[in-house]
């Protein structure tokens, strides 16, 4: 576990660090394009924070390739390299549709493309549980055209689900640890080595989100764009296909034979990799669905953006943007967690009294529209100034003195000013400045 925790630290530290020099760039770049009618922010806000993720996926699999434990992942297995190969292609891919636009249909080719790669090099889906036979030896083609298939959804599910600051590296990371827990019970409880790639793969993905999250939160001063989105996705992705193709069912039975109720409980985890891929991203690819059932229906193009996405139908009902980002961060957890609670423990009545209690409270959170979620005051000193209460929005710190150090905390830098001397405010979009024709401001 140690070596573990020292790969998730690596790679979410690399991804915060990189994350400020990709900002700089995008906006040198020009990767800041204007406001669209399906867009909930109002200000131009610099893409292209894919560059750091993928900066830190490889600082991961750096500091992995070193360490005792983890370093036979990159000698007995392919899946090392066929990962590189297909974030590589994707990353590439969304660089240059977050920087110049890239058509619908070619970038869902170029999809495939990179699945392609992934599975040629060996990264499959070699068997398919079946109730009542038991594990079934997937023919070849079967199994490449399963692989192309979960890789394509979980980016395209990924890619159109981040409408929201913070809310698609939120989910992912989110899914990600679930799998990460299913796959070490695999990997270290049931003494199945097959599993230990997925669990590197998936744990390097929690320290990307990790990592990117405070820069993405709202409000939001850097997207991930196309860039990493579709990467974040495509490790997900692989992470479960590794999982699928690595670890020999039979396996984990062997020790159960004497007892057919034992045995058949065993055999649970069998199917979880199946079932847990789609529980994990089950609110981004029911979106997905949605959206495009919807736009079919409508007579319009699969690929045609619009405001219905869920998190968009929870601003219309009066939710504030934290608001509904916790809100869809709840369901996703509860989902996938509820999930490998199933998977891993024999105490299912338990879990579903959980599940049932994590409802109410997501209930709850539906029902109080006027909640606002906060970081508590003791923490705020350890937050950067744009995550404080200040005092308009906090009426009980009206009357409390200012702190000179919060004073010189807020002040922005000339570096800052002059970020936003290049970029704009939103004043003159508004007419709030003292220069506008008709009204000024004195």
């Amino acid at each position: 576990m140690r070596e573990f925790l020292l790969t998730l630290c690596v790679t979410a530290a690399v991804t915060y660090l990189l994350t400020g020099p990709a900002r700089k760039f995008a906006i040198l770049a020009g990767a800041m394009p204007e406001i669209r009618a399906r867009d909930v922010h109002r200000e131009p806000t610099p893409r292209l924070g894919g560059i750091a993720m993928f900066g830190g996926l490889c600082a991961g699999l750096l500091v992995a390739s070193r360490l005792t434990t983890l370093s036979s992942v990159f000698h007995n297995n392919t899946d090392v390299t066929a990962l590189l190969a297909g974030a590589g292609i994707m990353w590439v891919i969304g660089v240059l549709d977050d920087k110049w636009g890239v058509d619908a249909l070619v970038k869902l080719g170029g999809q495939m493309v990179a699945a392609g790669v992934m599975v040629y090099q060996g990264v499959t889906v070699f068997w398919l549980p079946v109730p009542g036979f038991g594990p079934v030896l997937m023919p070849q083609w079967w199994g490449t055209l399963l692989a192309v298939l979960l890789v394509v959804l979980s980016v395209n599910a990924v890619n159109f689900i981040d409408g929201l600051d913070g809310l698609a590296a939120g989910m992912v990371c989110i899914a990600a640890m679930a799998f990460f827990v299913y796959a070490y019970r695999l990997s270290y409880g049931y003494g199945l080595t097959d599993a230990t790639p997925a669990t590197l793969f998936s744990v390097i993905l929690v320290g990307m989100c990790v990592g990117f999250l405070p820069h993405n939160l709202h409000p939001a001063r850097i997207f991930m764009g196309d860039s990493g989105s579709m990467l974040i996705g495509l490790v997900l992705s692989v992470s479960m296909i590794s999982l699928t193709g690595g670890v020999d069912p039979g396996a984990l039975a062997a020790n159960y034979n004497n007892s057919q109720t034992v045995a058949t409980h065993a055999m649970v985890p069998v199917y979880i990799p199946l079932l847990l891929p789609l529980t994990a991203i089950a609110i981004p690819l029911a979106d997905l669905l949605i959206a495009v059932v919807r736009r079919t229906w409508q007579g319009k193009s699969p690929f045609a953006a619009d405001r219905q996405h869920l998190h968009h139908r929870l601003l219309q009902i009066g939710h504030s943007h934290s608001r509904a980002v916790m809100i869809m961060y709840f369901w996703g957890a509860l989902i996938a967690f509820a999930t490998v609670a199933f998977s891993v423990s024999r105490t299912e009545l338990y879990a579903v009294r959980v599940g049932m209690a994590l409802c109410v409270l997501g209930i709850l959170f539906l029902l109080m529209p006027r909640f606002k979620p906060h970081a508590p005051r003791i923490a705020e000193r350890f937050l950067p100034p744009r995550y404080r209460r200040t005092a308009a929005a906090d009426p009980e710190a009206l009357n409390e003195p200012l702190d000179p150090a919060e004073l010189d905390a807020a002040t922005l830098s000339r570096e800052d000013e002059e970020m936003l001397r290049r970029i704009g405010t939103g004043a003159h979009a508004t007419g709030r400045h003292s220069g506008v024709s008709g009204r000024n401001v004195r």
